[in-house]
């Protein structure tokens, strides 16, 4: 049964304007910015006959879905979709000091040290484990059209193993605030039909 999946990351919060480090442990919501965000994605995808729709249990996730949600769609949060945790370092303005750790922890991963992390930090192994039991969920799913709301760093360790490549390249999944991803799992594989399509927030 093939399976259409519109995977896109939540829309701005003003953490992200800052450049501050959200993560796991930061509720943070949208601000007018993503609002907008997601009611542009909305208007430009909301002919798409989606059948169950997925978000993280932070709501900056729920509120980028909600145009979605109010129209009766059945919807689930679930922790497997929740960003990476950034441990010591989440809800924190920008530092050279932190931006530092941030870059060698990027290179540690990038070298395949993906059991390393942060202090108090979850590892991008740690992730996929969450990630797995979120999968089962989904294929073992009837639906043959679903919207996933998710997170960036979730998204590229996601996004990662569902297309058979090491959590070292992760990096070569780009974001942005409310990008989309479509894929689609034809019940052997995942294959990208769009990668982090922006169109929708052209204007």
């Amino acid at each position: 049964m093939l399976k259409n999946i519109y995977l896109i990351r939540h829309g701005e919060t003003d953490y992200n304007r800052k450049g501050m480090v959200q993560g796991r442990g930061v509720d943070a919501d949208l601000n007018e910015t993503g609002k907008k965000q997601a009611q542009a994605f909305f208007q430009a995808y909301q002919h798409l006959p989606i059948e169950k729709i997925y978000y993280s249990t932070l709501k900056r996730t729920y509120q980028t879905v909600l145009p979605f949600v109010e129209k009766g769609i059945a919807h689930l949060a679930h922790e497997g979709l929740d960003e990476i945790s950034w441990g010591i370092h989440e809800g924190k303005p920008f530092s050279q000091d932190a931006h530092e750790e941030y870059l060698y922890y990027l290179r540690q991963w990038r070298a395949g040290n993906t059991h390393v992390a942060i202090a108090q930090a979850e590892t991008p192994e740690e992730v996929k484990a969450r990630q797995e039991k979120f999968t089962q969920t989904l294929l073992q799913s009837p639906e043959k059209n679903v919207l996933i709301c998710s997170h960036g760093r979730a998204m590229r360790i996601l996004l990662t193993w569902w297309l058979g490549y090491p959590l070292s390249q992760m990096d070569m999944f780009q974001h942005f605030n409310l990008s989309l991803y479509h894929l689609q799992y034809t019940g052997s594989m995942f294959r990208i039909v769009k990668y982090n399509c922006l169109e929708h927030l052209k204007n």
